[in-house]
């Protein structure tokens, strides 16, 4: 696998070092923090204290993905409304690399024009045609998730990463380069509560793709269901995740609670790394 991933004006070390891309939802309803940064001050200041606990990568997301969320979603133009003037702004007061968080090409374009630096598709380029296009226009790094409308499957993780190869495939078609592509298995969606234990089981099989991996457990169901414990209990099964991604040499874990899961890969990686 490479080396590095440049995301932005930064370089990422591919080489043993899990990076931490947090969570910044600029929506009314998503299922953790919805509502909670209602003006773009709000978002600044929260963005602030994420860098301040060591977040890499900030990821904005104006429409919720949640449990039982309507499949038909926001329009574009509300999501833009929702997303442009945070990313905008950011744009302005910070130095971070910035991921659009969105499954449509109209608003991916707007947030790379507006900005971005990485488009994060949870529908890896399959369920909008002109998503690869506007990736590969721009000259923008993406994360591709595994999805699935049904939780059939054959063979889970094979499964997983075949459709995962296929999203990187129809990405390298478009004109992305490949040292621009990172995947998702896509945890807490398309997938039953076993099925994502499953995934979180064989991390390492994942890593045959040859691509920077991604992960995003962050206070998701299969943590609520495993500990019986409500959203904002869900630190410790959460940290439990980022741990067996770093063990596993994923190289980005998607969270909300930034400073705790840092500490955690600090902790783990030094752990593994000691020598002599």
């Amino acid at each position: 696998m490479q080396k590095t991933m440049k995301i932005g004006n930064r370089i990422f070390d591919l080489q043993g070092h899990t990076y931490i891309m947090a969570i910044l939802n600029v929506t009314p309803d998503s299922f953790s923090d919805g509502g909670s940064y209602k003006t773009v001050d709000d978002a600044l200041y929260r963005v602030e204290q994420m860098l301040a606990e060591g977040a890499d990568i900030i990821d904005i997301g104006g429409e919720s993905t949640r449990p039982g969320y309507d499949q038909n979603g926001v329009s574009a133009e509300e999501e833009m409304e929702r997303v442009l003037p945070v990313l905008e702004a950011l744009r302005q007061r910070f130095d971070v690399p910035v991921s659009v968080d969105t499954k449509k090409a109209s608003v991916a374009k707007a947030a790379l024009q507006s900005g971005a630096d990485l488009v994060n598709d949870i529908w890896g380029l399959l369920q909008d045609r002109d998503m690869a296009r506007v990736i590969a226009q721009a000259g923008a790094t993406c994360c591709l998730m595994h999805n699935k409308q049904n939780t059939d499957y054959h063979n889970l993780v094979w499964a997983c990463m075949e459709s995962l190869q296929h999203s990187a495939e129809l990405a390298l078609a478009a004109g992305v380069p490949k040292e621009n592509i990172i995947l998702d298995p896509g945890i807490g969606f398309g997938k039953t509560w076993e099925q994502n234990l499953k995934v979180m089981q064989q991390l390492p099989r994942f890593n045959l793709l040859d691509y920077p991996m991604l992960l995003g457990t962050s206070r998701k169901s299969m943590i609520g269901l495993t500990l019986n414990l409500p959203i904002d209990q869900r630190l410790e099964g959460t940290l439990v995740t980022t741990v067996l991604a770093v063990q596993a040499g994923w190289n980005f874990v998607r969270v909300h609670d930034v400073e705790a899961n840092y500490r955690a890969i600090k902790m783990m990686e030094a752990i593994r790394d000691i020598t002599g």
